[in-house]
């Protein structure tokens, strides 16, 4: 019989970590900008927490940051030259894009793509669709060397089919896997797919509940398409609103507000529109589902969102019980952590066991353990036709963390980035860096 498991794939974080305050809506990111960050210490908590997975024995694997500064960006914007002088030209006249092309964002890999199961899809092939991210500057730049990047990871086309992103216009704005949760028995079994939008674009005539302080990024034309483009059973198919007062309160992405894994969804009550509807509709697709539904009055949304309870990671272990990986600030607020003590002892639900990890670098810009990573369904043939140099070892760990502590910075900020040294140090350490991965050359400055 074939097995079947998710494979959650990491961001490395990049050398050129720092804190500009960029994402509109993400209270952590624009309360901490302008603040001083480190890069080195970012980048090992990150192998920490992929380590701490490995050794529970989920499969693990590693995705590499985008090249940073991003010189055909600044050429676009109209900063020619060197890349000396590029960096020059922008540090004087426009310090916020420079920032925004140095941005180390992609690491937060829950926006990078939608992944579809070879379970799911009419051709029973695993489906990738880029995310555009129009929503922001820093982080549209990533689309196209997203999906370059997912074709050379996972290039066998017997197990693969990718998509390119989605038409950049804000009609179809797409996010990605931060707004999309797949509900089953096991992985290994047919899912139901949850797809999490905050406006509806079309027709514009007609008027919708919106928040009022910050922008709704995911549209339902986005998710319809990338679910037709996947080959997915419309049966199978659920579209819910994000509630736009959360959005208001720093909810920017559903998975700031709900975490599914297999058939758990544990969400707080303020996550969608009707939300009495939304889960009638998910229980009569899916009937197996257990939710775990917080209320208002044991977190307020407020609390959800300062220490991300929702963002952790809610992962099958190898005995089939379930494992949440949370980060220290849940472990830090006593009533957060009285509830996780009170799942891990609920005997109706297969949560076990809580890690509590130090991701502090991350949760400064707006990122917690499942903004890190993509959840990507595999079979073992799957998995194997993928690329190896990725897959975490602990010999690998060992590796990156040295590679880390020789190329990375313990201290950068924004006002940092006109340093011209700091090019070269993070272009030398991406060409190590895909030489120990085994992965050639794949950015734009090595070509």
């Amino acid at each position: 019989m074939t097995t079947y498991y998710e494979l959650n794939m990491d961001g490395l974080v990049g050398p050129s970590h720092h804190y500009a305050g960029l994402s509109e809506g993400n209270i952590a990111s624009t309360s901490n900008a302008l603040t001083v960050a480190n890069p080195m210490s970012a980048a090992l908590q990150g192998l920490e927490k992929m380590r701490t997975l490995h050794r529970l024995g989920i499969k693990q694997a590693v995705m590499p940051p985008h090249q940073r500064p991003n010189l055909k960006l600044l050429h676009q914007l109209g900063f020619k030259g060197t890349p000396v002088a590029q960096i020059t030209l922008a540090s004087r006249d426009a310090p916020e894009l420079l920032s925004a092309c140095y941005c180390a964002a992609s690491m937060w890999t829950a926006n990078m793509a939608t992944v579809s199961s070879s379970r799911d899809t009419h051709n029973k092939k695993v489906h990738f669709t880029a995310a555009n991210l129009v929503s922001n500057v820093h982080r549209s730049q990533e689309a196209d060397f997203s999906q370059h990047l997912l074709q050379r990871l996972f290039h066998n086309s017997r197990y693969f089919e990718h998509h390119p992103p989605l038409p950049k216009t804000n009609t179809l704005s797409d996010e990605g896997a931060a707004n999309h949760s797949r509900l089953c028995r096991r992985h290994e079994d047919v899912g139901v797919h949850l797809f999490v939008y905050g406006r509806q674009s079309l027709p514009a005539n007609i008027q919708r509940p919106a928040p009022i302080r910050y922008p709704a990024r995911q549209t339902l034309e986005a998710s319809r398409a990338v679910a037709r483009n996947h080959q997915l059973h419309p049966e199978n198919l659920v579209f819910a609103q994000q509630n736009p007062n959360a959005i208001d309160g720093g909810v920017f992405h559903n998975d700031v507000i709900a975490v599914a894994n297999e058939s758990v969804l544990l969400l707080h009550e303020n996550a969608f529109l009707d939300q009495a509807g939304v889960l009638q509709t998910l229980c009569n697709k899916a009937p197996f589902t257990k939710i775990i539904e917080v209320s208002n009055q044991r977190v307020s949304l407020e609390d959800a969102v300062g220490s991300y309870l929702f963002n952790s990671q809610l992962l099958s272990l190898p005995d089939g019980n379930m494992v949440l990986i949370a980060p220290m600030e849940c472990q830090q607020h006593q009533g957060i952590k009285d509830l996780v003590d009170e799942l891990i002892m609920d005997d109706s639900n297969p949560i076990t066991q809580a890690y509590y990890l130090d991701l502090k670098q991350s949760m400064l810009n707006g990122g917690g353990p499942a903004c890190l990573r993509l959840r990507i369904p595999l079979s073992d043939a799957e998995c194997q036709a993928m690329h190896q140099g990725v897959m975490v070892t602990e010999p690998l760990l060992e590796t990156l963390m040295a590679w880390v502590k020789r190329h990375y910075r313990n201290r950068l900020h924004a006002h940092d980035l006109h340093d011209p040294m700091l090019i070269n140090e993070c272009f030398q350490a991406l060409d190590e860096l895909t030489s120990l991965l085994t992965l050639g050359s794949i950015y734009p400055f090595q070509h």
